[in-house]
């Protein structure tokens, strides 16, 4: 489960820059906050499975 975890990370952030992209592109504070949002639930799940990872070893 650990590579699908991951996965999920990955696109979490993926989405989330793109949302920060469009907000600064149209001037939309809130998607810029959504999308910087976004891509930190990402890194706190990948985080989560790297810790997951070293104890597996």
């Amino acid at each position: 489960m650990g590579a699908e975890e991951k996965i999920k990370a990955t696109a979490e952030k993926v989405a989330g820059k793109a949302k920060e992209a469009v907000g600064k592109v149209t001037g939309d504070d809130k998607l810029v906050a959504e999308g910087k949002a976004e891509q930190a639930k990402g890194d706190v799940r990948d985080a989560a499975e790297n810790v997951k990872d070293a104890f597996k070893k």
